[in-house]
């Protein structure tokens, strides 16, 4: 998983909890021949997991990722899944994680729900 900005982000920016912001961040970008393999289909969406958590996320075609690759939009749900190690320059790495993909019919989870359940991990 590789992390990073968009167009789309970036133009939701001043209004981190705008839905346009949150639509923005809240996507999962596939090849086309991942998506195909995971079975995607409109309404589908994918899961993905490692050591630090979980997220569900819709996805999205991207002709410029190769397969085995996925890009997720900087924010909540890309967090969720970057580990806390910054190998000591204070910034977490936000490209090369490995996570798992699978499809889902789960639901991407409101921002509030996100955090609720994060708060929970913690305890």
């Amino acid at each position: 998983m590789i992390s990073g900005r968009t167009l789309a982000q970036g133009a939701g920016c001043e209004c981190k909890m705008s839905p346009d912001f949150l639509k923005a961040v809240s996507l999962c970008h596939l090849s086309k021949g991942d998506y195909d393999a995971l079975g995607l289909c409109e309404g589908k969406n994918v899961q993905l997991k490692n050591e630090f958590g979980q997220v569900v996320l819709a996805p999205k075609v991207d002709a410029g990722l190769r397969q085995g690759m996925v890009f997720i939009p900087m924010g909540p749900w890309a967090n969720v899944l970057v580990g806390p190690d910054t190998g000591g320059c204070g910034t977490p790495q936000f490209k090369g994680i490995e996570v798992e993909v699978e499809a889902t019919d789960a639901s991407v989870l409101e921002i509030r729900d996100l955090f609720r359940g994060l708060r929970r991990a913690q305890t």
